[in-house]
């Protein structure tokens, strides 16, 4: 599934107990160079000394390495719909869309054609430039019309210019063949957790065919969107876990969603407590500095944040987020307040294929679309 979502406040009590602690100044034992360059060699142990670091440090260097890879103004606007609810054989613990689960969410059918055409056509009125599809599939096995609806939609998207992703469960090497030759931008694939946490939330499929799955989107030439969860129960090291096992994929991912849970009412996971909001800029900076030239995507419980704590996760990192009507199966922050908030902040959206290792895999679609490609010079380098 692509998010967990997060319906109530997050928890944001800093008490001065807390280990780490906050710097006004730079302390030369836990400050580290700021640098842009992409490594993938990075041991989880570097990683951890990062994510320990004194908060306002970490933020002040994820900054800096931000703004060494990104144009800070830039966020991309991406809406996402849900195009087939509920009723999937999984078991992922925090999800509503489980049939193992009695939850407020109820199964439908795959949309048809139309109805999400129009979603897309508003959505890129309203300054969206990536649009998202999601079904509640295990895999498409079985699926062969509804396959073919989605890769209609998929083309059909894409020639209006936008970016397009989907998740979709897991896939072949064929099916994403397929979606690549109907124009799909982008394949969201999580990994929720890391990979010792992971079978505490999920016994349906394992980790190793998540990675599977996202080997499959990256061979097709696919760029590919995959992060994690806060607030599943995990600790510390198993951010720090998820973080080190894309940090050392063949290539980072194009894009990074942190999501934050709160517990659905009917799922395993319905009385975890939230996630601190210091541990979602915390993960957020550290996956910044990991992984420079990605996008980190704030994604689930962003509408919770004022706009000061939307800011600091934008000064750590963060840019690009989820705007329009709803997500999967929750509210979303509104097209009209996000622009707004992005006007008082100076902030503004991001182009179409503007960040340079999607347009690169866009190449030839670019060309032939008459899409103009970045400059070498441009700022969003990866």
């Amino acid at each position: 599934m692509y998010f967990a979502l997060l319906r109530g406040p997050l928890v944001r009590p800093l008490s001065c107990s807390n280990r780490r602690l906050l710097a006004t100044v730079a302390h030369p034992e836990s400050a580290v160079a700021s640098t842009s360059l992409t490594r993938r060699e990075w041991t989880r142990q570097e990683i951890q000394n990062i994510y320990d670091s004194p908060l306002l440090d970490l933020v002040f260097r994820a900054a800096a390495i931000h703004r060494q890879n990104h144009d800070p103004s830039k966020i991309q606007l991406c809406t996402l719909m849900n195009i087939k609810t509920g009723g999937c054989s999984e078991d992922c613990s925090y999800c509503s869309q489980s049939s193992r689960y009695s939850t407020a969410t109820k199964a439908s059918k795959l949309l048809e054609i139309e109805p999400v055409l129009e979603a897309a056509r508003k959505a890129k009125e309203n300054g969206s430039t990536r649009f998202c599809m999601g079904a509640a599939w295990r895999d498409l096995a079985g699926r062969k019309r509804g396959f073919e609806r989605i890769l209609q939609m998929v083309r059909e998207v894409r020639g209006m210019g936008m970016e397009v992703c989907t998740t979709l469960g897991m896939l072949s090497p064929e099916q994403a063949r397929q979606l690549k030759e109907a124009g799909l931008t982008a394949y969201n694939h999580n990994l929720d957790t890391s990979r010792e946490f992971y079978p505490t939330v999920i016994t349906t499929r394992s980790y190793d065919e998540r990675l599977d799955t996202i080997s499959a989107v990256r061979d097709a030439g696919i760029s590919v969107c995959s992060g994690g969860i806060l607030g599943l129960g995990e600790t510390d090291q198993d951010r720090v876990g998820l973080i080190h096992e894309v940090s050392n994929m063949p290539e980072h991912p194009e894009s990074f969603p942190v999501n934050a849970l709160v517990p659905i009412p009917g799922t395993p996971l319905e009385n975890n407590e939230p996630v601190l909001y210091h541990t979602l800029v915390r993960t957020i900076a550290t996956a910044r500095i990991i992984l420079p030239g990605t996008i980190i995507r704030l994604a689930a419980g962003r509408n919770t944040l004022s706009e000061s704590e939307q800011a600091m996760c934008f000064m750590a990192g963060a840019n690009a987020v989820f705007t329009g009507e709803a997500m999967l199966t929750t509210p979303c922050s509104p097209w009209d307040e996000d622009k707004a908030m992005m006007g008082r902040w100076g902030l503004e959206g991001m182009a179409s294929f503007e960040q340079k290792s999607v347009a690169r895999k866009e190449g030839e679609a670019l060309r032939a679309s008459g899409t103009s490609e970045p400059s070498s010079d441009a700022i969003t380098r990866n």
